[in-house]
């Protein structure tokens, strides 16, 4: 290909090789003279495994030398996975966010709200409408998802046009919003998609997602079918399914009282957009006292377990909302991978309380937002794609969607990963280059490279403890005054009863004696000599090498 030649190139930047931490680049033009766009910026939640360590962020630094040639980004839906990341990383960019009214009005509501967040340019456009940015026209194209307004986009350049579902499945009876627009994809189809880079969440499992609706009707035979008190607890920003829960609970004799910031935030922009028609007014929780057991349904926020959210709250007995044996918790949702213990600490507490729990493997109170491959075929049916990359998912939700996309058809099907960059059009698609990519950590108020040494010395002081330890050396190198020693995270006897102190302050005090008194006059050989023989003594009685600090001054 000639050096002057334009092209379209994908480079994901996030969100291939993980589910989340969605972040998407589109490049147009010539090598050196590309005009880019990037689609989503999301974050990832740390697991159990990142100690200190509040989010996962995209490592952006490669658009961020290309800032200059940056158009925009374009927001698919509100969800965090893909607009997580935009008030950190924004600064770094400075470019207008164009997103429709909901996503705007969430993101202005919680990131963007937070003391010292940027004042991020947020440009509002419509489902179905076009967006024209440089070599660009991106077309908004309306799908059901578990969130209002969640967009694919058709993403048209010189050498064709490329379609990027973000999160979507189909859903006739979405519960609220637009449904997905069959009839516009199936004319893309005709119209000519040169790539399709599409969600693989699902991909491993069979059949059609069931229906929101079918959901609902769920939901409400059981707040209908119940004696005490409901509570419901489900994602925030799934709006259709808060609503169906409202609508059951007025069916039912009950007020809705709500128990989550989050919730109030996505229910009050969603009364804004006009999402709530219908829906009885709903109580704070100041009401939850006064309401009798059987008048009253509590909308929670914490179904995944997280430790300041309300259900983590109400089960440690930290919270305004009480519930009593043969109350009712529904959760209205699915364990995301990696919060399963916090979950399902939850779930046990309740019980433990004699608390009645239902959940999705009980019966249908929750349905994905992604498409299984009975839908995912269909889109290919639409749209007929010449290339296929398989997008949204793990290794191997990537693989399993590439022979996917083979067996239906799809004349190219490339693999990609985080950091790849692909030309798609208009010459036969190929990988291209590697660009600068990976992980940013959200750890306190700052944001840190994955690379940096203090995640790795957590790892180390949580499975090893760390001994601390100070102390006084005279000008002929002898002890002044006695040391002091602080343990953290190691245990206090030995298999064999003797006390760890006991273990430490030995090895201390015979190296200290063993060494020759130039080398105590040396205070940091001193210092090094203990750190050695105290870790080595510890290792020997218990089996893990602490991190030891010492510390030693000459008086």
């Amino acid at each position: 290909m000639a050096a002057d030649q334009e092209e379209v190139v994908f480079a994901p930047l996030g969100g291939l090789g993980e589910i989340g931490m969605n972040a998407a680049l589109y490049g147009f033009g010539p090598a050196k003279k590309r005009k880019w766009i990037l689609v989503d910026c999301g974050v990832a939640f740390a697991g159990a495994d990142m100690p200190g360590v509040d989010l996962i962020l995209p490592d952006l630094s490669f658009i961020e030398k290309n800032r200059a040639d940056l158009l925009g980004m374009i927001i698919t839906h509100a969800h965090e996975d893909h607009v997580g990341a935009i008030a950190a990383l924004w600064p770094r960019l400075g470019c207008p966010v164009y997103a429709t009214r909901f996503a705007a009005g969430l993101l202005a509501t919680r990131r963007l709200a937070e003391p010292g967040a940027p004042d991020v340019p947020l440009h509002i456009v419509t489902q179905g409408s076009r967006l024209a940015l440089g070599p660009f026209e991106i077309e908004f194209v309306p799908m059901s998802h578990s969130i209002p307004e969640s967009n694919l986009l058709a993403i048209r350049t010189k050498a064709g046009t490329v379609v990027h579902t973000g999160d979507w499945k189909l859903d006739p009876n979405p519960g609220l919003g637009r449904p997905t627009d069959v009839a516009r994809l199936q004319t893309l189809g005709d119209e000519g998609v040169r790539a399709l880079i599409c969600d693989s969440t699902n991909i491993l499992r069979e059949g059609e997602s069931p229906s929101e609706a079918q959901v609902a009707e769920v939901l409400r035979d059981k707040i209908l079918a119940a004696k005490g008190r409901v509570l419901v607890t489900t994602f925030a920003s799934n709006v259709a399914r808060l609503r169906s829960v409202c609508l059951a609970a007025e069916a039912a004799g009950r007020r809705v009282v709500l128990a989550g910031r989050a919730m109030e935030r996505a229910l009050e922009v969603a009364r804004e957009c006009g999402y709530l028609e219908g829906v009885p007014e709903l109580l704070s929780l100041d009401s939850f006292a006064r309401l009798p057991a059987q008048k009253i349904l509590i909308l929670a926020t914490g179904s995944q377990g997280e430790a300041r959210a309300a259900m983590s709250r109400i089960v440690r007995g930290e919270h305004a909302v009480k519930l009593s044996p043969n109350d009712l918790v529904i959760f209205s949702s699915r364990t995301i991978p990696g919060n399963e213990r916090e979950v399902n600490a939850i779930v046990n507490g309740l019980i433990l309380q004699g608390v009645d729990v239902l959940t999705d493997r009980d019966a249908l109170v929750h349905c994905s937002g992604h498409p299984r491959r009975g839908e995912v075929a269909k889109l290919y049916e639409w749209l007929r794609p010449k290339i296929a990359v398989p997008a949204h998912g793990e290794a191997l939700h990537l693989q399993v969607h590439a022979e996917f996309a083979r067996s239906h058809g799809v004349d190219h099907v490339l693999v990609a990963h985080n950091g790849d960059m692909l030309a798609l059009g208009p010459d036969t698609p190929a990988h291209i280059a590697q660009i600068p990519h990976g992980k940013l950590y959200r750890d306190g108020e700052l944001i840190l490279n994955e690379s940096e040494e203090c995640f790795r010395q957590r790892h180390r002081l949580a499975a090893a403890g760390i001994i601390s330890i100070a102390f006084a050396l005279t000008a002929k190198g002898d002890i002044a005054g006695t040391p002091d020693v602080t343990m953290f995270g190691l245990p206090k006897k030995t298999s064999d009863n003797r006390s760890m102190d006991e273990i430490v302050d030995r090895a201390l005090f015979e190296t200290l004696d063993s060494l020759p008194r130039a080398r105590k006059r040396d205070v940091d050989a001193a210092c090094t000599a203990v750190e050695r023989s105290v870790r080595a003594a510890v290792a020997a009685v218990w089996g893990k090498k602490p991190h030891v600090h010492v510390l030693a001054i000459e008086v």
